[in-house]
């Protein structure tokens, strides 16, 4: 069962918000493993940076090395975590305890190895194909790299993997997921900036009242949006 949104927290068309109902055993689940990681995810160029640097506006702390320089492709930086690589290594995943309430940014892929004895919120961006080949074919020329994959390759590829991310965040009750449309983001940063704060803090329509959600302030995180870095749009835009 899942519940409709409020009207902040709606999707626009083609966005989905996977919520679990508030059982007894999902309450429980909430108090024993308290606040909830959030979660940034995405394809590669779909905007997770994007909105990592909105989440870090409104408030919420984030994790991240800056061990990553801006550059051309992502002015404002890639709000990466080193140790968020060494997740599929067996690695050590002790420090994600203590990363309850705060943002990490985690590659798709990686979502699987996630422990399944934390909450997560996973705010997970979707932009349009094209745009997304346009943009790491733009990046890799920056960097003076090419690669021998095709775009219809790619396509395919990129299809498959998201086919895949959803069936893991559907099927894992660790995961509540919120998709957020990069482009929607660009079109009207102040309703999206309300969606995210809204799945934040608490399931939407019951509020948060034992205090384990996550503040966004909406207003802040909307005014970090710059539409002007949209600068690999699809033919249809």
């Amino acid at each position: 069962m899942r519940y409709a949104a409020p009207e902040a927290a709606r999707a626009p068309a083609g966005r989905r918000v996977i919520l679990r109902a508030v059982t007894p055993s999902r309450l429980y689940r909430r108090i024993r493993h308290g606040r909830p990681i959030v979660i940034v995810s995405g394809l590669p160029r779909s905007g997770t940076s994007m909105m990592m640097q909105m989440l870090e506006a409104g408030g919420l702390p984030i994790l991240t090395d800056r061990l990553r320089a801006a550059d051309e492709s992502n002015p404002q930086g890639y709000y990466e975590l080193e140790r968020v690589k060494e997740l599929d290594k067996n690695g050590d995943t002790s420090w994600l305890r203590e990363a309850r309430g705060s943002a990490v940014k985690i590659i798709a892929y990686l979502l699987a190895f996630l422990p399944e004895s934390l909450n997560y919120k996973v705010v997970f961006m979707r932009r349009d194909l094209d745009e997304i080949l346009a943009s790491q074919a733009k990046m890799l020329a920056a960097r003076g790299e090419s690669t021998d994959t095709d775009d219809q390759s790619m396509r395919r590829f990129f299809e498959d993997h998201l086919a895949r991310s959803e069936r893991l965040l559907t099927g894992r009750t660790c995961f509540d997921v919120l998709q957020v449309g990069y482009a929607d983001i660009l079109s009207a940063p102040a309703r999206e900036a309300e969606r995210v704060g809204a799945f934040l803090g608490g399931q939407p329509g019951f509020g948060d009242p034992l205090g384990i959600g996550v503040r966004l302030d909406a207003s802040r995180a909307a005014s970090a949006v710059e539409p002007s870095l949209y600068r690999n749009r699809g033919p249809s835009i």
